[in-house]
């Protein structure tokens, strides 16, 4: 759903930008409460994940394709306001490096990519967190339905933008089923991705979710006949909770499927790219800035073997993803620890 230049106009693209840069400075401010020993290791590699996921388009129609936004799966695995932090890092390095998505609507993907879809997604999984049985199982549940969720809101958000300052006159109905009935597709797919990697997640290091947190229920023990909460058994020390094993694994994964998996991917256009063309909205896109990058559109220039050159690409994409974001949220969790002693 990466919005390119042209579609947009500039007055409302600079507004979503606005709302963009304000949504980023509140994040900030959130992830420093988020970001902790658990979660700071995991926040550059769930970025560097997306990234790499969002590479494997899949079919969801007759010449369309989906892939995943990742918004609801960054807020569940690491916090809303870390979340929408990640899926920004990877729209950054996908305008700037991969001329994917435009560099003037980079406002425009980030309110609807970044910022709707990781509180839409997290609103739900809050929800329905609270009404299920507190167990791992429901957070898997909770995770699918949260992601399901996100995709045709956020495909209500760019119908919403799109009347407000779209560049051509298409009637803004046929717009909304488009683009609402395509992205309830690819919101199964993002549903069924999001709860895979989160109950996966679970399966080896539940106190790595952020969304998981004081969901255990309390033991019961019966005294004097009757039932009283058991103690909290002793937190294992942090030491002991190495995050090594799963970053590896994690950083693997997402290099496996960049690098080698994403050969395979749907070649179809995505839903947003499908109903654009279909209902003429892209009469007046304008070539990304980006555009003779040596890595536009994941490919390495002057690489012709189409395997090697699309392998290497998302292979240095994962590379530059997973270390821009972790030193984003170094700095941010630094930053954390150094306030009491500033303030003291």
């Amino acid at each position: 759903m990466h919005v390119p230049d042209g579609f947009i106009n500039a007055p409302t693209s600079a507004a979503t930008g606005v709302i963009a840069a304000t949504a980023l400075a509140v994040g900030l401010r959130g992830a420093r409460r988020e970001l902790d020993e658990r979660t700071a290791p995991l926040a550059g590699l769930v970025a560097a994940f997306i990234f790499a996921v969002q590479m494997l388009n899949f079919p969801v129609a007759a010449g369309t394709s989906g892939h995943l936004l990742g918004g609801a799966l960054a807020a569940i695995l690491v916090g809303p306001f870390t979340g929408i932090l990640c899926v920004s890092v990877v729209l950054l390095m996908q305008g700037i490096l991969f001329a994917d998505g435009g560099l003037t609507a980079l406002g425009v993907n980030i309110t609807d990519m970044a910022i709707v879809t990781t509180v839409v997604g997290y609103a739900v999984f809050r929800g329905l967190v609270r009404v299920l049985p507190r167990t791992r199982r429901s957070v898997t549940v909770a995770s699918f339905l949260a992601a399901l969720v996100s995709v045709p809101a956020a495909a209500v958000v760019f119908t919403l933008i799109y009347a407000i300052g779209g560049t051509t006159d298409v009637a803004i109905g046929k717009v909304a089923t488009a683009m609402i009935g395509v992205h309830v597709l690819i919101g199964i797919g993002e549903a069924t991705i999001t709860a895979l990697t989160v109950g996966a997640v679970i399966a080896v290091r539940p106190d790595l979710v952020y969304g998981a947190r004081g969901l255990r229920q309390r033991l019961k023990l019966r005294v004097g006949g009757e039932l009283v909460d058991a103690p909290d058994a002793q937190p294992v020390p942090a030491a002991a909770r190495s995050h090594r094993g799963l970053w590896i694994t994690g950083l693997v994964t997402s290099l496996v499927l960049a690098g080698f998996v994403s050969f395979y991917a749907s070649a179809s256009p995505d839903g947003l790219e499908k109903v654009a063309a279909d209902q003429g909205i892209d009469r007046k896109a304008e070539k990304h800035a980006a555009a003779d990058s040596p890595l536009a559109d994941y490919g390495v220039k002057d690489i012709a073997d189409a395997r090697l050159s699309g392998g290497l690409a998302g292979v240095i994409g994962v590379g530059v993803t997973v270390v821009a974001g972790s030193a984003v949220f170094w700095a941010v969790r630094r930053r954390r620890t150094d306030e009491p002693s500033q303030a003291g």
